[in-house]
């Protein structure tokens, strides 16, 4: 099996993944996803952050004319790779190799940049040490920075210019090079060349002979500033794509397959459906499957961030890329490749990243006008000042500061910042959310976490278990409450029903007898021969007798508190043979049942309100049961006995009263809840179908997660806002202060470039996330 381009199909139309290279700013992704877009049916979003496009297109347009498109606009691209080879291990889209050769490439660039420049910077700085003939011995070693150091935003300006288009890197092509270009004019046809000549050097731009003075300074110490800024923004970037790297690199390189009784080991990529292997302490489970021998505690803690380890047996499943802490387990697998749990968690994450929130989109468009915006305000400053001399002849001094204000606004409103401040903030925000068993579904959540006020929770398998387990027992006068225990498991040892496994989950294990000759009524109960007694455990309508007031007692607490209650009943075989609710037969106790409250869900619906939300419990299990649940976390608004259709109405009627509201469900009976809410929060521990129709999915059981999942979200929107706000400020400021004439263009470079691992570092910050529990 080869490996092929990540593509998917549905109803006449194909997604493929391109992975992009030459893209140096926002403006050159936007370039990008227009020209896609272009194209007949095809949707295309383009992230600048993880160099990716996302492409939506009709199955008769194939990747290679997706690829052709973005070659002839200058940029090169090739088909995400993701299904396994016969020898690899089915991560082509894995982590990145630990070189990096195009980060290292722009490391050498920026180390001989900045080794030739300090010098240059530094003779221009300070006046003193300006010997003879230093003028020449700056452009000897500015030079090479100028050309070569500079090369990659040059390069990307010719091939932009070549398309008609216009970039950062044209603002800093332009930039550089007209200082540059000046220097050398001054040098050899000026009088900057002259031997001996002096100048100082001003924070500020000056009007001073524009023959005489040179900006070699300006133009190395731009472009080093520049390459600086790129590489320290390029080496956040691997940084923050790196949780997903890591979660795509969680799985088994090679697994032991088990057939025909032999052992063998082989490349994960060769294992099937179907297919035996062993898994052995410390070892990781190779892919999703069904345990066919063996218990032991799989650590789970990698996929679903929780801590504690999961006792599992035969018949229980098991996730890809866990690890077996304790016995030797033999799995039959269920999933491989791309169909995995761990494979689709990691195309969660990637769609995520891969989106664009409200606030990216007008970032977009506005980068799109920005740069030839920026061209015309520095053209415009040149005339400006040319202009403002002209009265009394426009002198060498006017044409130098009309110049430098020009320059800086060419250096200062490179737009990097804004194309960075989303996807950034993005990668890292979802990124650390899958180490924490956390999945976001798209940007667009973000904001409706910011605005949610009401959580609407269902009960079964979110605030409780879902499973039952045993209340109490109670016995009658006469009776010891394990022999109770102990009659009721032996007859529902051989029972599937939630009620009987409870029943037997409590009793000593191994049990003393086990019944014989079992005989199970629907909706009634079940009875056996245990010794020489028939025992029956039936339902409290059932039973045929008046109970003792103890037990009748018993039965009323149970039910009253949402607990389900049963009676056991014994008698002797000879009287009570071949029947399954003898007559004559003794209510020895009453067992009751419920279904168990999850630890920490008290301690999240305290979480949610300090969140500022209002809890409120949907359940179609009967009031009682409802309330007593409710009372014992703390909730006081309760709806019962709801149908999945009325469930759909509570959450729209909530709406029309004006709350934004959220859904935390687990079933099939939540899908069209979780749909309808303002944001859908599916419990992973549920069903796919509630998984497809949340926005948000909380891979654990674990409540408390999903009042993490929104602290996150808000954080990772409250980052994508800061960073917006800065580089959206950073430019109006920054702009009118380069046309005013008061930066000098090597300051604006530094500023430019710090802006932009500003925004990169201050949405690394969201790896720092920590859950509260």
């Amino acid at each position: 099996m080869s490996a092929s381009p990540e593509v998917s199909s549905g109803a006449g139309l194909q997604f493929v993944d391109l992975d992009i290279s030459g893209m140096t700013c926002a403006s050159c992704a936007n370039r990008i996803e227009r020209k896609l877009n272009k194209l007949d049916g095809v949707t295309a979003t383009v992230n600048y952050a993880t160099e990716r496009a996302h492409v939506e297109a009709p199955a008769e347009v194939g990747a290679d004319d997706l690829v052709e498109v973005i070659r002839a606009a200058g940029y090169d691209a090739t088909p995400v790779r993701t299904e396994p080879d016969e020898q690899g291990d089915g991560n082509a889209e894995g982590p990145a190799e630990s070189s990096d050769p195009e980060l290292d490439a722009l490391r050498q660039r920026l180390i001989v940049s900045a080794v030739l420049s300090v010098p240059v910077i530094v003779l221009a700085m300070v006046p003193a040490w300006q010997f003879t003939y230093w003028q020449w011995l700056s452009l000897t070693l500015a030079a090479p920075v100028v050309v070569w150091g500079a090369y990659p935003f040059h390069r990307a300006a010719w091939i932009n210019l070549r398309h008609g288009a216009t970039t950062m890197d044209t603002l800093v092509s332009v930039g550089t090079l007209a200082a540059f270009g000046w220097s050398l004019y001054a040098l050899f046809l000026g009088t900057a060349g002259t031997p001996g000549l002096t100048h100082g050097f001003d924070l500020l731009p000056q009007r001073t002979d524009g023959a005489s003075h040179i900006y070699l300074e300006a133009a190395a110490g731009v472009t080093t500033f520049l390459l600086a800024g790129r590489f320290f923004e390029k080496r956040a970037k691997r940084r923050a794509g790196d949780a997903l790297r890591a979660l795509m690199d969680l799985g088994a390189k090679d697994v032991a397959v088990r057939r025909n009784g032999v052992e063998t080991r082989i490349p994960i990529g060769r294992l099937a459906v179907g297919d035996e292997f062993v898994v052995r302490p410390g070892e990781k489970i190779a892919t999703d499957g069904v345990v066919i021998e063996g218990a032991s505690a799989v650590d789970a803690s990698m996929v679903s961030g929780e801590s504690v380890p999961v006792e599992v047996a035969v018949g229980d499943s098991v996730i890809g890329a866990t690890v077996n802490t304790s016995g030797l387990l033999v799995v039959r697998a269920t999933a491989v490749g791309s169909d995995t749990a761990l494979a689709q968690m990691a195309r969660m994450v990637a769609a995520a990243q891969e989106g664009k929130a409200d606030a990216q989109r007008l970032a977009d468009r506005i980068s799109a006008v920005f740069v030839p915006t920026v061209i015309a305000i520095a053209v415009a400053t040149l005339g400006f000042w040319l202009g403002s001399g002209s009265a009394g002849g426009v002198t060498g001094g006017d044409v130098t500061f009309a110049f430098t204000a020009a320059v800086a606004v060419l250096i200062i409103a490179c737009p990097c910042a804004l194309g960075l401040a989303t996807p950034t903030a993005l990668m890292v925000g979802t990124g650390r959310g899958a180490q924490l068993g956390i999945l976001l579904k798209g940007p667009e959540v973000l904001e409706s976490t910011r605005r949610v006020d009401t959580i609407v929770l269902d009960k079964t398998g979110t605030v409780t278990t879902g499973a039952m387990s045993l209340s109490s027992v109670t016995a009658a006068p006469g009776y010891d409450q394990a022999q109770v225990l102990a009659w009721a498991a032996a007859v529902e040892a051989g029972s599937e029903h939630p009620i009987g496994a409870a029943i037997v989950a409590a009793a000593p294990n191994p049990l003393p007898e086990k019944g014989r000759d079992i005989v199970a009524t629907q909706g009634a109960g079940i009875s056996g021969t245990v010794g020489d007694l028939r025992v029956s455990v039936l339902s409290p309508s059932k039973v045929a007798t008046d109970l003792p007031e103890v037990l009748a007692d018993a039965v009323a607490t149970a039910e009253s508190g949402g607990a389900t209650a049963v009676v056991v009943l014994v008698g002797k075989v000879d009287v009570l043979a071949g029947t399954d609710a003898p007559v004559g037969a003794a209510p020895v106790g009453v067992i009751a049942v419920a279904d168990r409250i999850k630890e920490t869900s008290a301690r999240a619906i305290e979480d949610f309100r300090r969140l500022g939300l209002a809890p409120m419990l949907l359940t179609g299990d009967n009031e009682g049961a409802a309330r007593a649940v409710a009372q014992e976390v703390g909730i006081s608004d309760v709806i019962a006995g709801v149908s999945p259709q009325r469930k759909l109405e509570v959450i729209s009627e909530l709406q029309s009263r004006g709350h934004v509201v959220a859904m935390v469900g687990d079933g099939i009976n939540d899908a069209a809840a979780l749909a309808q809410a303002d944001l859908g929060l599916a419990m992973g521990t549920g069903t796919d179908v509630a998984m497809a129709a949340g926005d948000l999915t909380v891979v654990s059981g674990d409540l408390r997660v999903v009042a993490d999942a929104i602290r996150l979200a808000r954080r990772t929107l409250g980052t994508i806002k800061g960073n917006l706000f800065w580089a959206f400020g950073y430019n109006v400021a920054a702009i009118p202060l380069a046309a005013a004439g008061m930066l000098n263009p090597m300051i604006a470079g530094a500023a430019m470039a710090l802006s932009s691992v500003f925004v990169v570092g201050n949405s690394l910050r969201l790896r720092r996330f920590r859950p509260q529990r």
